[in-house]
């Protein structure tokens, strides 16, 4: 009788797959075959284009075929701008049509992106740029992406006239191509509407744009603004996002009855950092601290019985101010040194704007105060000291 053989099993080895090395890799295998997940609709997913066909693009996702970007949208994008090896976003159109296929949208991914993009700005309330696409007579176009935003001309912070349909529009066609600051006010994706505001972005830029300077200027500094708006109590300059206010006082080392005799809106100018108040959030400028205190050299250039040339700059009941010819410094022409006669107003003897030799019959640098004479001129007590000025003078010329 032939002796049977016996097997691995009766004799209580193992298998051979058992003792087979690639045992525990076919079993990963045959898991990941029963646990892999389909992708589903909606999906935005990264990929690598493998091929490029006149009828459609290959994609590989990662799963267990290519996904189709199929040709009737290769028709709505500019196949030349992909090439094989880029990586790419694609939205999941269908995640299984009746050939198998992954059906996929690169317009789809970027609308589904730049969506997603927009409700983060809308729900930070953050601040961007972007460029104006179009206009129509309510307002402008402005792409993020491929989602378009709307702003009304009533939240732009650049005025347009009114009133005529016309007019406003040629003042909207202006700002096409235009980068503005703006902030989503509104965000509703279901009806496709997306609100964007310059005027808020503005008003949010200017006041961390506050922030930061209150945060950063220090009493002393030295810096540019533009003069943004003048009032009877001084002139407001913008600085960067935020106003800072040179008082009447601190324009000039001279009198000045108007911001408008020493600047104009517009101007751009370099001030002094007088104050910082952070907790009423005031900046307080100067200009005049960037020029020389006349009044620290006035002893040096001027002196008692000197003849002067003035400009009557301001007429009170008590006499005329007159400015010295070529600085900051006035005088008063107190109403008894206007004339030998007795008047009741200096209007009967001088107007503004009058150019007259006057003769300085006080001098107070401390008080920052000069009196000037205009009836003296002629004074003979003043007669030898005329004489030696003009000798002195007649010498220079030689």
């Amino acid at each position: 009788m032939e002796e049977k053989e016996s097997s691995p099993l009766e004799e209580g080895g193992t298998t051979r797959a058992e003792g087979d090395d690639n045992a525990p890799a076919m079993a990963e295998l045959l898991e990941n075959a029963y646990t892999f997940r389909m992708p589903n609709r909606g999906d935005i997913l990264e990929g690598t284009v493998v091929k490029i066909d006149p009828d459609q693009i290959l994609v590989d996702i990662g799963f267990k075929s290519e996904g189709v970007v199929p040709g009737a949208e290769l028709e709505r994008i500019k196949p030349e701008t992909i090439k094989v090896g880029d990586q790419v976003l694609v939205y999941v159109v269908n995640p299984e049509d009746k050939s198998g296929n992954v059906v996929l949208s690169l317009i789809r991914a970027q609308l589904e992106r730049d969506w997603r993009n927009a409700e983060k700005l809308f729900e930070s309330g953050e601040i961007f740029e972007a460029t104006v696409s179009g206009y129509n007579r309510g307002g402008l176009i402005v792409r993020l992406g491929k989602v378009r935003g709307f702003v009304p001309a009533s939240q732009l912070s650049t005025a347009t006239r009114e009133g005529n349909e016309e007019v406003q529009s040629d003042d909207l066609a202006k700002l096409v191509g235009q980068k503005l600051k703006l902030k989503i006010i509104e965000l509703d994706r279901g009806r496709n509407r997306l609100i964007l505001s310059e005027r808020a972005a503005i008003r949010e830029w200017r006041r961390q744009q506050k922030e930061r300077l209150l945060a950063e200027l220090q009493e002393g500094d030295i810096v540019r603004g533009a003069v943004s708006s003048l009032c009877d109590f001084g002139a407001f300059v913008d600085l960067g996002g935020a106003d800072g206010l040179i008082h009447l006082s601190e324009l000039s080392w001279g009198r000045v009855s108007h911001p408008s005799e020493v600047l104009k809106v517009g101007d751009e100018v370099e001030v002094y950092v007088l104050k910082v108040d952070r907790k009423e959030r005031r900046i307080g400028l100067s200009l005049k601290r960037l020029q020389p205190d006349p009044w620290s050299q006035v002893e040096e250039k001027y002196s008692v019985g000197q003849l002067v040339e003035g400009t009557i700059t301001k007429l009170t009941n008590f006499g005329a101010f007159a400015r010295l010819k070529d600085d900051e410094i006035e005088g008063l022409i107190h109403i008894s040194e206007l004339s030998d006669e007795r008047i009741t107003h200096p209007r009967e003897v001088v107007k503004e704007g009058d150019v007259l030799t006057l003769r300085i019959i006080r001098i107070d640098p401390e008080r920052r105060r000069m009196g000037l004479s205009l009836r003296k001129v002629a004074s003979a007590e003043y007669a030898d000291l005329d004489w030696r000025a003009e000798l002195d003078a007649y010498s220079q010329e030689e």
